[in-house]
C-alpha cells in the first residue's frame, strides 16, 4: 500500500508540474536539459516533406546523415541534402563556428524560415542534433496537441505536430566525461547489441563508452601474438546458479570480439563522438588468461577460466619477466585497434597472498637491477637500506608503474580503479568507485578523476524495492532520484580539485544480466537521470521537473524497441509479471 501511495503521489507532483509547463516550452524540455532556452515571438518553423532541406558542409555531411535518418525514423521523410540553401525550400542548417566557445557546445535557433545549429564542433553539432530530434518526438508524441492546434499562428490546414516554435537553444555540458561502462566478460553480447548500446549512448550526448573486454571468467578480446586467449581464456565450463549456490549449470559459455569487429564498432561509435576507452584489468582479475597461459600465474597452474563470481586469489606474478612481455604484447594490440588517448588497465581486487609465497615474486623484488631507488622510494616510501624487505602490497605499484611507463611511451594515459591510488604516478587517471571518497583524495592531490561510487553509479544494482517480478542482481538499492542527486564535483571540493574532476558514468557489471533485455532494464531509466548529471548544470536541475521530461523522453525509448523499467509509470506495467 506504501508502494501505491508513493507511485501516486509522484504521479501527482508530475501532473502538477506539467499543469504549470506551456505546451510550446514543453517541446524544448528534452533530457538531458539544456542550459538556456530561450522562446522568441514570431511564427513557428514547419517541418514538413517538399519543403525542408539539410543543409551542411563537406566536413558535417556524417552528421547530416544522422539528422536525415533520426527525421525519418520519427516522421517517415527522407529530407535531401545539400551543400548550400536551395531558393524556395525552408532549412535546417549545420555548421561549426569558433564564436560557439565550448568545443562540445552548441546554438540551436528556430524560426519560421529555418533552423539552424551551429557547434563547436562537428561534436557540438551532434548535441544539437540530438536535441532537435528529441524536441520534434515531442510534439509528435505530444499530450497538448489540441492546445498547440489552437495557437493563433496555426492554420487548420497544418499538422499541429510538425509546428517548431521559435527558439534559440544554448547549450554545453558540464563535464567533459559522460561515460557509461558495459562488462562483457562476465556475459557476452553480440556486435548487433554493442551498437545498439551505443547508440543509447548518443541519445543521452554521451561521450565515452568504458569496455571491460577482460576478467576471470572471460577473455572477450582477440589477441593475435597470444591465440590461446581466445581459444581457451574465452570459453567457461559453466556459470554459476543462481545468487548463493555452490553449483554451475555445466553449460560451456564463452564468445570474444574478433579485431575486425572491434575495429568496426570503434568506428561506429566515433561517427557518434563516442571514444571507446577499452579496459584489460591487471594484475588481478586474470583468470581466464592464467587458463590460456598458465606460466604467467605464481604457481604455474593448472587453472580454470573462472565459473563463479567474486575475486580469486590467482593473479599475474609480477615477478615473471614475462608477465611484463605479455602485458606489453597485449596492450601494444590492444592500442593498435583503440585510438583512445586513455587506456584502463583495472587494478582493483588484487589478492597479495600468492605473491607472498613466490619465489619469483619475492627474488625479483629483492634484486636492484630490475627495481630502482627512486621508484621504490615513491611507491613504497621505504629507506633505500630497506627496500629489500619491501612488503607485497607494494609489488602492485611497481607493476603498475611499469604499465603506465609503457603506455606513456606510445602516447596514451593508463586510467586504473582507485586501488591504484596509494603509489600512482602524478599522471595517473583514477576511476572511484569505493564512494566518491577516493576520487576526492586524488583531486586534490592532483589527479584526473572519473567519479563512479558505488552508491550512485551501480546499475548493476535493483532500483526497484519490491524485487518479486525482478531479475537477480548483487549489491543493493539504488533508485532513479538518488543517480539524479549525484554531484561528482561538489563545492566541499577546493576549486582545483574540481578542476581535476572529468565527469562521471555509471556501471553495468553483468553478472546478473543473461540477455539485452535485462542490460537495457538495469540501465534505464536511470541513465537518463546520469545523463542530466552529466550534462546540465547544477542549478538547472529540478528532480520534480526532469520527471515530467523523462515521461516524455521515454516515447522515443519505445520508438527504439529499448526495454525499461516502468516502476515510475504503474499503468504501464503489466501485473504480476517480469517486466520484460
Amino acid at each position: 500500500m506504501k508502494k501505491i501511495w508513493s507511485y501516486r503521489l509522484t504521479g501527482l507532483l508530475v501532473i502538477g508540474y506539467c499543469l504549470l509547463v506551456s505546451p510550446v516550452r514543453a517541446q524544448y524540455d528534452v533530457v538531458p536539459l539544456p542550459q538556456s532556452i530561450e522562446l522568441q515571438k514570431g511564427e513557428p518553423f514547419t517541418l514538413w516533406n517538399d519543403i525542408v532541406q539539410i543543409v551542411a558542409p563537406e566536413d558535417l555531411k556524417g552528421e547530416a546523415a544522422f539528422l536525415q535518418a533520426y527525421l525519418k525514423d520519427i516522421t517517415g521523410w527522407t529530407l535531401p541534402i545539400a551543400q548550400k540553401r536551395e531558393k524556395g525550400k525552408t532549412y535546417i542548417e549545420l555548421s561549426v563556428s569558433p564564436k560557439v566557445k565550448a568545443q562540445e557546445g552548441y546554438v540551436l535557433t528556430i524560426n519560421k524560415k529555418g533552423i539552424t545549429i551551429v557547434g563547436g564542433s562537428a561534436a557540438g553539432v551532434f548535441y544539437g542534433i540530438q536535441t532537435l530530434r528529441k524536441t520534434v518526438v515531442n510534439v509528435r508524441q505530444s499530450q497538448h496537441v489540441t492546445e498547440l492546434a489552437n495557437h493563433p499562428s496555426v492554420s487548420s490546414a497544418t499538422p499541429p505536430f510538425n509546428l517548431l516554435y521559435p527558439v534559440v537553444i544554448t547549450d554545453a555540458p558540464r563535464f567533459s566525461w559522460r561515460g557509461m561502462h558495459l562488462d562483457c566478460s562476465r556475459h557476452f553480447f553480440p556486435v548487433a547489441f554493442v551498437k545498439k548500446f551505443i547508440d543509447l549512448l548518443a541519445l543521452h550526448n554521451m561521450n565515452v563508452f568504458h569496455w571491460h573486454l577482460t576478467d576471470d571468467q572471460g577473455w572477450r578480446i582477440e589477441i593475435k601474438n597470444w591465440p590461446r586467449l581466445t581459444t581457451v581464456g574465452s570459453q567457461r565450463s559453466g556459470t554459476i546458479i543462481g545468487t548463493n549456490s555452490d553449483l554451475d549449470d555445466g553449460i560451456p559459455y564463452g564468445g570474444y570480439y574478433t579485431q575486425a569487429e572491434l575495429r568496426e564498432i570503434v568506428a561506429y561509435a566515433a561517427a557518434r563522438h563516442i571514444t571507446i576507452v577499452p579496459e584489460i584489468d591487471m594484475p588481478g582479475h586474470m583468470l581466464a588468461a592464467l587458463a590460456a597461459y598458465p606460466e604467467l600465474g605464481c604457481t604455474g597452474g593448472p587453472y580454470q577460466v573462472g565459473h563463479y563470481w567474486g575475486v580469486y586469489k590467482d593473479v599475474l606474478c609480477v615477478g615473471n619477466p614475462r608477465t611484463y612481455e605479455f602485458v606489453q604484447d597485449v596492450l601494444t594490440e590492444v592500442m593498435d585497434i583503440f585510438p583512445s588517448e586513455v587506456i584502463h588497465i583495472g587494478g582493483d581486487e588484487t589478492p597479495t597472498e600468492k605473491w607472498n609465497q613466490c619465489e619469483k615474486c619475492r627474488g625479483f623484488f629483492a634484486n636492484e637491477a630490475f627495481v630502482h631507488e627512486a621508484l621504490i622510494a615513491r611507491i613504497g616510501g621505504v629507506p633505500p637500506e630497506e627496500q629489500s624487505l619491501r612488503p607485497a602490497d607494494n609489488y602492485q605499484a611497481y607493476f603498475t608503474e611499469r604499465v603506465f611507463d609503457f603506455l606513456a611511451s606510445k602516447g596514451r594515459r593508463a586510467l586504473g580503479w582507485d586501488e591504484i591510488l596509494d603509489g600512482a604516478p602524478q599522471d595517473a587517471m583514477i576511476m572511484s568507485w569505493r564512494g566518491s571518497a577516493p576520487g576526492a583524495k586524488a583531486a586534490e592531490a592532483g589527479h584526473d578523476v572519473v567519479m563512479s561510487p558505488t552508491t550512485h553509479c551501480y546499475f548493476d544494482y535493483q532500483q526497484v524495492k519490491d524485487t518479486e517480478f525482478e531479475p537477480s542482481r548483487c549489491g543493493g538499492f539504488i533508485p532513479i532520484e538518488k543517480v539524479y542527486r549525484l554531484d561528482p564535483a561538489p563545492d566541499s571540493l577546493s576549486v582545483e580539485a574540481r578542476s581535476h574532476i572529468l565527469g562521471t558514468q555509471a556501471n553495468l557489471w553483468t553478472e546478473y544480466m543473461t540477455n539485452e533485455q535485462m542490460v537495457e532494464y538495469q540501465a534505464l531509466p536511470r541513465m537518463s537521470a546520469l545523463a542530466e548529471v552529466q550534462w546540465t548544470q547544477p542549478g538547472r536541475k529540478n528532480y520534480q521537473a526532469f520527471l515530467q521530461r523523462l515521461t516524455r523522453f521515454t516515447n522515443i525509448l519505445e520508438q527504439y524497441h529499448y526495454t525499461y523499467a516502468k516502476h515510475l509509470w504503474p499503468e504501464r506495467q503489466i501485473p504480476n509479471r517480469w517486466q520484460f
